[in-house]
């Protein structure tokens, strides 16, 4: 981070420590709660550790965070913005309050949009579309009944869907898994395992029936094998290292820099935020690097600079979603979930065959 956005971040937290009102508008989100709020907001003060600041309330809930409900940070706040930020807060707004996707001719009554300005809009300021972000509501709200062990027909009606197939078609690529394996834990999941020596370490690969859904880089194949088993308390776990050769020979060859022989199917498992991230991810080529910033801006959330790079320290998939290539604005490292000179390694070998 630069000395002028640490200043910034400096001024801002006093502000929030003294309940005023800035001159220009931003809003704060607190990690362990989720919620972002006005520098005037009554509640009890968080530790900064937990703290991130954003220009706008839509960055905010781009990033996964929900609007306090004692400062109403979206009510009290919509002012400052642009036109196209207050249409898609009003129409965001309004899937929320509804659960779900709304059809588009209540959309364009609610912002005044056109169908195509409404389409843009979403695109500019939320880096994805009305439907889809109904459509990640909707889901999101069937998450919740799942983990509270309701059964999964009910959870489908109370989530706003009309028809299990409805559910299972829009909710099962989000979630990685069907709805009742994930509710479980992941019962009745076979994964298979394999582990290839490179030249980073260890790497493990573990694989559903729709492709790579774990891939870890160590020292030690039994501790990586455990922290994989306990993300899938419930899942079977076998290995099958002559049906995953293709698999391992390809990530070796993406730890040493080289591309793989052949594209390997992944089934990630995230949430739309991360999802988007990991995608922008794959895209920068190999013998470059990215900033945590530049990545922010190329998903259409130049704010959310701190929730990007939460996004990279959850990464599941090593080597293949290279988190490895996202750096400091000042060139440095930053964080690694896989050690920092494993990350040096990786970023030397893929810049020497770039250079080739």
């Amino acid at each position: 981070m630069s000395n002028t956005a640490a200043d910034i971040e400096e001024a801002r937290w006093r502000l929030v420590l003294a309940r005023q009102e800035p001159e220009q508008a931003f809003v704060y989100a607190v990690r362990t709660t989720g919620i972002y709020c006005r520098p005037t907001c009554p509640s009890r003060r968080p530790l900064p550790a937990n703290v991130s600041f954003f220009d706008t309330t839509v960055a905010a809930r781009t990033a996964g965070y929900r609007p306090c409900l004692r400062c109403e940070p979206d009510r009290q706040g919509e002012a400052g913005h642009t036109s196209a930020e207050a249409a898609v807060i009003a129409a965001c707004r309004a899937m929320r309050a509804h659960g779900g996707p709304l059809p588009a001719a209540q959309l364009r009554s609610i912002t005044g949009l056109s169908q195509r300005g409404l389409s843009r809009a979403f695109a500019a300021v939320a880096g994805t579309s009305a439907r889809a972000f109904g459509d990640a509501v909707r889901t999101g709200t069937a998450r919740v009944l799942l983990r509270t062990g309701s059964p999964v027909t009910e959870a489908v009606f109370a989530a706003g869907f009309g028809s299990v197939r409805a559910f299972y078609d829009t909710a099962a690529p989000t979630l990685g898994m069907t709805p009742s394996s994930y509710a479980r834990g992941a019962v009745g999941e076979h994964l298979s395992w394999t582990s290839v020596n490179t030249v980073v370490g260890t790497v493990l690969a573990v694989a559903s029936a729709r492709g790579l859904c774990a891939v870890r880089i160590g020292p030690h194949l039994p501790r990586l094998l455990d922290e994989v088993q306990t993300e899938f308390p419930a899942a079977t776990f076998t290995p099958e290292h002559e049906a995953l050769t293709d698999v391992a020979s390809g990530l070796a060859a993406l730890a040493a820099g080289h591309p793989a022989a052949a594209a390997l199917p992944l089934d990630v498992r995230g949430s739309a935020f991360q999802a988007r991230v990991w995608s922008a991810l794959r895209r920068i080529p190999a013998g470059e690097t990215r900033s945590y910033g530049e990545v922010a801006a190329e998903i259409g959330a130049p704010t959310a600079v701190r929730a990007v790079a939460s996004a990279c320290a959850r990464n599941r998939l090593a080597l293949v979603v290279p988190c490895h290539r996202v750096v400091r604005s000042d060139g440095t490292l930053g964080g690694f979930r896989w050690g920092l000179s494993v990350k040096q390694s990786l970023l030397d070998h893929e810049k020497r065959e770039h250079n080739r």
